[in-house]
Order: C-alpha cells, then sequence, then structure tokens
C-alpha cells in the first residue's frame, strides 16, 4: 500500500504519517508550500519533521514540495472568504491526488481530528471531499488534541512543529464551519480547483533532487 501524505509543519500530519507507516504503508509526503502566507521558515521546519520521521518510521518518506500561494489567490479573489479554508482543502487534496496518482499512490493520508478546527467538521469535511474519488485516509479522525500532542513527542516531531512561524495569514477572521456543498462546487467550478492543482502538481520539485 502506497500513499502521498499531505504534511504541514503541524502537530497533526506527522503523527498521521507515523501512525499509517507503523501499520506498514510507504508514504510518500507532499507538503503545500505556503510561503508567503505562512513564515519563512516553514520549509526547513518540515525538512527537520521528515528527518525525524524517517529516523522513527525507518522509512525513506520522499519528500515532494509544491506550490500553493497561486492556488490560494484564485481562492481568495474568486470565492467568499469564510469559504478559504475549505477551499484550500479541496485544492490541497486534488493536488495530492495527481501527484499521488503519477507516483502510484492509492490515497491520501491526511491528519484531521474531528472538530479540532474550523476546516475539521464533518460538514466541512463533507464538502472538502466530494467530487474527489481517491480514498483519504484520516488516521487521527477520533483522537484528541493531549493523545496526538504525546505520540508527537514520543516519536521527536512536537518540538519542531510547535516552533514559531506556522500560521497562515490569509486565513478568514471567521470561517465557515457548515459549508453548503452546493456552493462549495459553484465555486470550485468558478475557479477550476483541477487546473489550479494541476498547475501546483507541474511545478512540484522532489527535495534534495
Amino acid at each position: 500500500m502506497r500513499l502521498i501524505a499531505l504534511m504541514s509543519g503541524g502537530i497533526d500530519s506527522p503523527v498521521a504519517v507515523h501512525r499509517m507507516c507503523s501499520v506498514g504503508a510507504e508514504v510518500v509526503l507532499l507538503h503545500m508550500d505556503n510561503t508567503p502566507y505562512s513564515g519563512p521558515v516553514q520549509l526547513d521546519d518540515v525538512r527537520d519533521i521528515a528527518d525525524a520521521l524517517r529516523e522513527s518510521t525507518g522509512q525513506e518518506l520522499p519528500l515532494w514540495i509544491a506550490p500553493h500561494a497561486p492556488s490560494q489567490d484564485a481562492i481568495h479573489d474568486g470565492c467568499p472568504h469564510p469559504y478559504q479554508c475549505v477551499m484550500c482543502k479541496r485544492v490541497m487534496q486534488r493536488t495530492a491526488r495527481e501527484l499521488g496518482r503519477r507516483l502510484g499512490c492509492s490515497g491520501i493520508v491526511m491528519g484531521d481530528s474531528l472538530g479540532q478546527v474550523a476546516s475539521q467538521t464533518l460538514r466541512n469535511i463533507r464538502a472538502e471531499n466530494q467530487g474527489l474519488d481517491f480514498p483519504v485516509v484520516r488516521p487521527l479522525i477520533g483522537m484528541d488534541k493531549l493523545e496526538i500532542e504525546a505520540i508527537a513527542k514520543d516519536i521527536g516531531t512536537y518540538d519542531i512543529s510547535i516552533r514559531p512561524g506556522h500560521g497562515c495569514s490569509i486565513v478568514p477572521i471567521h470561517p465557515v464551519t457548515e459549508a453548503d456543498p452546493a456552493k462549495v462546487a459553484e465555486m470550485s467550478a468558478a475557479v477550476d480547483i483541477d487546473a489550479l492543482a494541476r498547475a501546483s502538481v507541474d511545478a512540484a520539485r522532489l527535495d534534495g533532487a
């Protein structure tokens, strides 16, 4: 089983990667480079997290980096701002799907924990996933933050993930928590999220290659 993991510099997604590796999955990492909407240290921190995961899992864990700012800009300009996070997740999932297919992966790993943040309510997850037609594995979905943090500390990623500079400056003040699937479908067509994802994949690079 080969999977592609959407991995940020935060606490949750590295733990999700580790859990899938522990059950025998071969994992490829994909980081969506959010510059300039995240701090300049994000890429260094992601590389350090990848190294920590390689040490704790014994896997190669190739790290791909894809630009995300053009997609963020298109969403900001073409969608109501409260929907920024939901649409962002839709583009990221489609980028992971397209790159994953090129690399022979059969599903996406994400670090979602139900209800932990606005984009991870059940309604929003449903809206984010509609039309994806590609499996998404969420190994942390029923875990609380303290459980996830404990694992992160055990596998050596926690101290890296809590370094300053991982925030996103384009996040709306009042993000939608109950996304309307019909509206999401209309917005997805308006900004052509599949084209955004393809452009991101075409510009992706294998770190260190």
